[in-house]
């Protein structure tokens, strides 16, 4: 629960004109959850040595939604230098610093309860080119909060439970809006990548599919082309985030009313129509991001085009082109349509380890959620005869050996994979 409101400030900034910060307290027990031993240590280090220190970012808007953040991240007014010195003192291990240059240091110590906690200096970007930024510490939380994308996720929550809310976050977060901090064209030209973050974000929070003010489309179309120097992995793992939330099918839609695809390793002329229709099917049925993106490509080239853009990992290509061969070919029998059969035959004949998993997609594609069921449930049984099995019958040639063994597996997927080695090898002729 929330405490009594407190009165607003006004706070001057330097490049917004006058903001009013918006503070109330938080009480709720997954706030309460998170005063481990070791963040009651870390509170107590930075108190020691006089520096704020508050929690940061996507952690606050979960919290103010009633969640417990998985990660919490930290900002402070510390620099890096001083928080080294306070960590060292205190008997604090640091750990993967290399954010340090942009003011994070990562603390761990048995005596946290080997938790890690990633702590940032507050920072203002001195100067951007769509890709990075190279920053200045201060000591300014307004400042910060600036350089933000999202306004949902430029609040602070201190650790008394106090938010600190400049640009009316929580406003647009219990309004179910997802606005830029200050002028969407500005933000982002800071950082060309915070497209993909609105849609994201967008799924997360939005009730409506398509509530998008329109100078947030307008500035987004007219900036698309700075996706194309955008890092294909930085790409990837946005737009895998955006297609497992809500309106996936609407946004990915969007990418191409705006003009986007082309500079996200999407297919220029992708099949949007058969991606809503999987959407439709599969968004209940926990699909991977892959699977619904496997509906835009029409052939495995354009498969391909898309790996060299984004880089995505072997199993996230090969499950694509999985789908983009096999989702017309491998269908649910007409005679038997709760039969799983069809499918766990192909899975025998193919003999690797991930065809399962791959066929389970499928059938996620397809919107068969019974045969996926059913799948789920199935163990894959292993085949009894083997090439030393043929040999002790005076079967010698490896080709005849292949050929027979491949026989004995029709048989046995026929017995619906019931038949015993003996009554199998009953059907061989030395």
């Amino acid at each position: 629960m929330w405490s009594r409101i407190l009165s607003p400030r006004v706070i001057r900034g330097t490049r917004l004109c006058w903001r009013s910060l918006y503070t109330m307290q938080l009480k709720t027990s997954e706030f309460q959850c998170l005063f481990t031993d070791g963040l009651n240590g870390l509170v107590e280090v930075f108190g020691k040595h006089k520096h704020e220190l508050r929690i940061a970012g996507g952690a606050v808007r979960d919290l103010l939604s009633g969640k417990r953040p998985e990660d919490v991240d930290f900002a402070t007014t510390a620099t890096p230098e001083e928080m080294k010195h306070m960590f060292k003192a205190a008997g604090i291990r640091m750990i993967n610093n290399k954010g340090e240059k942009h003011g994070t240091i990562t603390a761990r110590n048995l005596q946290l309860h080997d938790e890690n906690f990633e702590v940032t200096t507050l920072r203002v970007d001195v100067q951007t080119d769509g890709r990075h930024a190279e920053v200045e510490f201060t000591t300014d939380w307004l400042k910060d909060a600036e350089r933000r994308d999202l306004t949902i996720n430029s609040m602070f929550l201190g650790l008394d439970g106090t938010l600190y809310d400049y640009f009316k976050g929580y406003e647009d977060l219990k309004n179910h809006k997802v606005r830029f901090v200050g002028s969407p064209e500005q933000r982002i030209q800071e950082d060309y990548l915070r497209i993909l973050r609105y849609f994201r974000f967008y799924g997360r929070v939005a009730l409506d599919p398509d509530d998008h003010e329109p100078e947030t489309l307008t500035a987004i179309r007219e900036n698309r082309c700075g996706l194309a120097g955008i890092s294909g992995e930085r790409i990837w793992t946005e737009l895998k985030k955006m297609v497992v939330g809500n309106h996936a099918a609407h946004l990915l839609e969007l990418t191409y009313q705006l003009g986007l695809a082309q500079y996200m390793g999407l297919p220029p002329d992708g099949n949007v129509e058969e991606m809503k229709h999987v959407w439709q099917k599969a968004k209940d049925l926990s699909p991977k991001p892959m699977t619904i993106l496997a509906a835009l490509f029409r052939c495995p080239e354009e498969v391909e085009k898309m790996d060299i853009r984004l880089k995505v990992s072997k199993e996230e290509k090969s499950l694509a082109l999985f789908l983009v061969k096999y989702r017309r070919e491998l269908c649910k029998s007409k005679d038997e349509p709760d039969s799983v059969k069809p499918f766990t035959d192909f899975i025998i004949d193919a003999r690797e380890l991930d065809t399962q998993s791959k066929m389970c997609e499928l059938l996620k594609y397809q919107g068969e959620e019974k045969l996926l069921a059913a799948l789920r449930a199935w163990s894959i049984p292993r085949f009894p005869v083997s090439g030393h099995d043929l040999r002790r019958l005076g079967i010698t040639s490896g080709k005849e050996i292949g050929v027979t063994l491949q026989n004995l597996r029709d048989i046995w997927k026929k017995s619906c994979y019931q038949m015993e080695k003996d009554e199998l090898l009953s059907y061989v002729k030395p």
